[in-house]
Protein backbone atom coordinates (compact mmCIF):
# COMPACT_ATOMS: atom_id res chain seq x y z
CA UNK A 1 0.00 0.00 0.00
CA UNK A 2 1.39 3.41 -1.06
CA UNK A 3 0.87 5.57 2.03
CA UNK A 4 1.83 8.72 0.10
CA UNK A 5 -0.84 8.18 -2.53
CA UNK A 6 -3.09 11.24 -2.78
CA UNK A 7 -6.75 10.21 -2.43
CA UNK A 8 -8.32 13.68 -2.38
CA UNK A 9 -7.42 17.37 -2.61
CA UNK A 10 -9.26 20.18 -0.83
CA UNK A 11 -8.26 23.72 -1.80
CA UNK A 12 -4.73 22.57 -2.58
CA UNK A 13 -4.29 20.42 0.54
CA UNK A 14 -3.57 16.78 -0.22
CA UNK A 15 -5.29 14.00 1.71
CA UNK A 16 -3.17 10.86 1.46
CA UNK A 17 -3.53 7.17 2.09
CA UNK A 18 -1.57 7.76 5.31
CA UNK A 19 -4.35 10.10 6.50
CA UNK A 20 -6.86 7.34 5.79
CA UNK A 21 -4.79 4.81 7.77
CA UNK A 22 -4.43 7.23 10.68
CA UNK A 23 -8.19 7.83 10.71
CA UNK A 24 -8.85 4.07 10.82
CA UNK A 25 -6.23 3.58 13.52
CA UNK A 26 -7.92 6.21 15.68
CA UNK A 27 -11.24 4.34 15.34
CA UNK A 28 -9.84 1.18 16.91
CA UNK A 29 -9.53 -2.27 15.30
CA UNK A 30 -13.13 -3.46 15.73
CA UNK A 31 -14.72 -0.34 14.23
CA UNK A 32 -12.05 -0.06 11.54
CA UNK A 33 -12.94 -3.55 10.32
CA UNK A 34 -16.24 -2.14 9.05
CA UNK A 35 -14.35 -0.04 6.49
CA UNK A 36 -12.02 -2.72 5.10
CA UNK A 37 -13.54 -2.68 1.62
CA UNK A 38 -13.41 -0.33 -1.40
CA UNK A 39 -16.80 1.11 -0.41
CA UNK A 40 -15.66 1.51 3.19
CA UNK A 41 -12.46 3.26 2.15
CA UNK A 42 -14.48 5.67 0.00
CA UNK A 43 -16.64 6.49 3.03
CA UNK A 44 -13.50 7.26 5.04
CA UNK A 45 -12.13 9.52 2.29
CA UNK A 46 -15.51 11.28 2.07
CA UNK A 47 -15.45 11.84 5.82
CA UNK A 48 -11.91 13.26 5.71
CA UNK A 49 -12.99 15.65 2.95
CA UNK A 50 -16.07 16.62 5.00
CA UNK A 51 -13.90 17.40 8.00
CA UNK A 52 -11.43 19.41 5.94
CA UNK A 53 -14.08 21.62 4.29
CA UNK A 54 -15.72 22.14 7.68
CA UNK A 55 -12.35 23.22 9.08
CA UNK A 56 -11.75 25.67 6.21
CA UNK A 57 -15.24 27.11 6.63
CA UNK A 58 -14.63 27.55 10.36
CA UNK A 59 -11.40 29.47 9.70
CA UNK A 60 -13.06 31.62 7.03
CA UNK A 61 -15.87 32.52 9.41
CA UNK A 62 -13.50 33.26 12.29
CA UNK A 63 -14.69 30.51 14.63
CA UNK A 64 -11.11 30.14 15.82
CA UNK A 65 -11.28 33.69 17.18
CA UNK A 66 -14.45 33.19 19.20
CA UNK A 67 -14.16 33.39 22.97
CA UNK A 68 -15.81 30.00 23.55
CA UNK A 69 -13.39 28.32 21.15
CA UNK A 70 -10.34 29.87 22.77
CA UNK A 71 -11.55 28.86 26.25
CA UNK A 72 -12.17 25.27 25.09
CA UNK A 73 -8.78 25.21 23.36
CA UNK A 74 -7.10 26.36 26.55
CA UNK A 75 -8.83 23.62 28.58
CA UNK A 76 -7.67 21.02 26.08
CA UNK A 77 -4.15 22.43 26.13
CA UNK A 78 -4.01 22.35 29.93
CA UNK A 79 -5.27 18.77 30.16
CA UNK A 80 -2.90 17.60 27.44
CA UNK A 81 0.04 19.27 29.19
CA UNK A 82 -0.91 17.57 32.47
CA UNK A 83 -0.90 14.19 30.73
CA UNK A 84 2.37 14.96 28.99
CA UNK A 85 3.98 16.03 32.27
CA UNK A 86 2.77 12.83 33.94
CA UNK A 87 4.34 10.72 31.18
CA UNK A 88 7.62 12.63 31.59
CA UNK A 89 7.64 12.01 35.35
CA UNK A 90 7.22 8.23 34.99
CA UNK A 91 9.36 7.77 31.88
CA UNK A 92 12.53 5.67 31.91
CA UNK A 93 11.31 3.51 34.79
CA UNK A 94 12.16 -0.16 34.39
CA UNK A 95 12.51 -3.38 36.37
CA UNK A 96 15.87 -5.09 36.80
CA UNK A 97 16.40 -8.83 36.55
CA UNK A 98 17.23 -8.87 40.26
CA UNK A 99 13.99 -7.12 41.17
CA UNK A 100 11.98 -9.51 39.03
CA UNK A 101 13.61 -12.58 40.61
CA UNK A 102 13.15 -11.19 44.11
CA UNK A 103 9.47 -10.44 43.47
CA UNK A 104 8.95 -13.96 42.08
CA UNK A 105 10.60 -15.65 45.06
CA UNK A 106 8.66 -13.55 47.57
CA UNK A 107 5.25 -14.00 45.92
CA UNK A 108 5.28 -17.55 44.61
CA UNK A 109 1.92 -18.22 46.20
CA UNK A 110 0.39 -15.83 43.65
CA UNK A 111 1.66 -17.90 40.74
CA UNK A 112 -0.01 -21.19 41.60
CA UNK A 113 -1.33 -23.20 38.68
CA UNK A 114 -4.26 -25.42 39.70
CA UNK A 115 -4.50 -29.08 38.82
CA UNK A 116 -5.73 -29.56 35.27
CA UNK A 117 -6.60 -32.35 32.87
CA UNK A 118 -7.08 -32.72 29.16
CA UNK A 119 -9.91 -34.98 28.11
CA UNK A 120 -12.02 -36.06 25.16
CA UNK A 121 -15.58 -37.29 25.37
CA UNK A 122 -18.41 -38.82 23.44
CA UNK A 123 -21.85 -37.47 24.35
CA UNK A 124 -24.95 -39.58 23.65
CA UNK A 125 -28.56 -39.36 24.82
CA UNK A 126 -28.97 -42.68 26.65
CA UNK A 127 -27.03 -45.13 28.79
CA UNK A 128 -27.83 -47.96 26.38
CA UNK A 129 -26.34 -46.01 23.50
CA UNK A 130 -23.26 -45.21 25.58
CA UNK A 131 -22.75 -48.90 26.32
CA UNK A 132 -23.14 -49.77 22.65
CA UNK A 133 -20.44 -47.25 21.75
CA UNK A 134 -18.17 -48.57 24.50
CA UNK A 135 -18.61 -52.08 23.13
CA UNK A 136 -17.55 -50.93 19.65
CA UNK A 137 -14.50 -49.19 21.14
CA UNK A 138 -13.55 -52.37 23.04
CA UNK A 139 -13.80 -54.25 19.75
CA UNK A 140 -11.33 -51.92 18.05
CA UNK A 141 -13.14 -48.73 17.02
CA UNK A 142 -10.88 -45.75 17.70
CA UNK A 143 -12.15 -43.30 20.34
CA UNK A 144 -11.75 -40.30 18.03
CA UNK A 145 -13.53 -42.11 15.22
CA UNK A 146 -16.34 -43.10 17.60
CA UNK A 147 -16.68 -39.46 18.70
CA UNK A 148 -16.99 -38.28 15.12
CA UNK A 149 -19.54 -41.01 14.40
CA UNK A 150 -21.75 -40.91 17.50
CA UNK A 151 -21.15 -37.82 19.69
CA UNK A 152 -23.85 -35.15 19.97
CA UNK A 153 -21.30 -32.55 21.14
CA UNK A 154 -19.72 -30.06 18.69
CA UNK A 155 -16.34 -31.36 19.92
CA UNK A 156 -16.98 -34.42 17.73
CA UNK A 157 -15.31 -32.53 14.87
CA UNK A 158 -12.08 -32.68 16.88
CA UNK A 159 -12.50 -36.31 17.83
CA UNK A 160 -14.18 -35.31 21.07
CA UNK A 161 -11.19 -33.30 22.32
CA UNK A 162 -12.25 -30.73 24.95
CA UNK A 163 -8.77 -29.36 25.51
CA UNK A 164 -7.25 -28.67 28.92
CA UNK A 165 -9.43 -27.51 31.82
CA UNK A 166 -9.32 -26.99 35.57
CA UNK A 167 -11.87 -27.74 38.25
CA UNK A 168 -14.97 -25.60 38.07
CA UNK A 169 -15.11 -25.38 34.29
CA UNK A 170 -17.21 -28.47 33.59
CA UNK A 171 -20.44 -29.86 35.04
CA UNK A 172 -19.85 -31.53 38.39
CA UNK A 173 -20.48 -35.14 37.31
CA UNK A 174 -18.17 -34.87 34.32
CA UNK A 175 -15.49 -33.09 36.34
CA UNK A 176 -15.49 -35.58 39.21
CA UNK A 177 -15.09 -38.47 36.80
CA UNK A 178 -12.37 -36.84 34.70
CA UNK A 179 -10.20 -35.79 37.65
CA UNK A 180 -10.43 -39.23 39.25
CA UNK A 181 -9.31 -41.11 36.11
CA UNK A 182 -5.89 -42.36 35.11
CA UNK A 183 -4.27 -41.09 31.93
CA UNK A 184 -5.11 -43.08 28.76
CA UNK A 185 -8.16 -44.73 30.34
CA UNK A 186 -11.79 -44.59 29.21
CA UNK A 187 -14.66 -44.17 31.65
CA UNK A 188 -17.93 -46.00 32.00
CA UNK A 189 -20.99 -43.89 31.02
CA UNK A 190 -21.20 -40.72 33.15
CA UNK A 191 -24.60 -39.09 33.41
CA UNK A 192 -25.03 -35.29 33.46
CA UNK A 193 -27.75 -32.82 32.55
CA UNK A 194 -26.55 -33.02 28.93
CA UNK A 195 -26.78 -36.78 28.55
CA UNK A 196 -24.28 -39.61 28.93
CA UNK A 197 -20.55 -39.06 28.53
CA UNK A 198 -17.82 -41.52 27.68
CA UNK A 199 -14.63 -39.84 28.81
CA UNK A 200 -11.06 -40.47 27.69
CA UNK A 201 -8.36 -38.86 29.84
CA UNK A 202 -5.52 -37.65 27.63
CA UNK A 203 -3.26 -36.00 30.20
CA UNK A 204 -3.15 -34.76 33.79
CA UNK A 205 -1.13 -31.91 35.27
CA UNK A 206 -0.70 -31.66 39.02
CA UNK A 207 -1.00 -28.31 40.77
CA UNK A 208 2.27 -26.40 40.43
CA UNK A 209 3.90 -22.99 40.51
CA UNK A 210 4.40 -21.17 37.22
CA UNK A 211 8.00 -20.90 36.09
CA UNK A 212 9.59 -17.47 36.18
CA UNK A 213 9.68 -17.21 32.39
CA UNK A 214 5.93 -17.80 32.27
CA UNK A 215 5.12 -14.85 34.55
CA UNK A 216 8.10 -12.57 33.90
CA UNK A 217 6.13 -10.03 31.85
CA UNK A 218 3.37 -9.93 34.46
CA UNK A 219 5.89 -9.34 37.26
CA UNK A 220 7.72 -6.69 35.24
CA UNK A 221 4.51 -4.71 34.75
CA UNK A 222 3.67 -4.95 38.46
CA UNK A 223 7.10 -3.70 39.50
CA UNK A 224 7.09 -0.86 36.96
CA UNK A 225 3.56 0.13 37.96
CA UNK A 226 4.52 0.28 41.62
CA UNK A 227 7.65 2.31 40.88
CA UNK A 228 5.72 4.73 38.69
CA UNK A 229 3.17 5.28 41.44
CA UNK A 230 5.91 5.96 43.99
CA UNK A 231 7.77 8.36 41.68
CA UNK A 232 4.56 10.17 40.80
CA UNK A 233 3.47 10.60 44.43
CA UNK A 234 6.94 11.69 45.56
CA UNK A 235 7.20 14.24 42.77
CA UNK A 236 3.73 15.69 43.33
CA UNK A 237 4.41 15.89 47.08
CA UNK A 238 7.51 18.00 46.35
CA UNK A 239 5.52 20.21 44.00
CA UNK A 240 2.72 20.67 46.51
CA UNK A 241 5.23 22.24 48.88
CA UNK A 242 6.82 24.31 46.13
CA UNK A 243 3.53 25.74 44.91
CA UNK A 244 1.92 25.99 48.37
CA UNK A 245 -0.93 23.65 47.58
CA UNK A 246 -3.70 23.50 50.18
CA UNK A 247 -6.59 21.07 50.41
CA UNK A 248 -9.68 22.25 52.26
CA UNK A 249 -12.02 19.41 53.15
Amino acid sequence: MNENKVVAIVKGKEITQQDVLQFLNDLGPQTAMQFQSPEGMKRVVDELVNQEVLYLDAIENGLNEEKEFKEELERIKINFLKQYAFRKVISDISATEGEILEFYNEHKEHFQKPESVRASHILVDSEDKANEVLKEISEGLGFEEAARKYSLCPSKDKGGDLGEFTKGQMVVEFEEAAFSMEVDTISEPVRSQFGYHIIKLISKNEASISKLDEVKNQITQQIIGKKQQEVYLNRTEELKNKYEAKINL
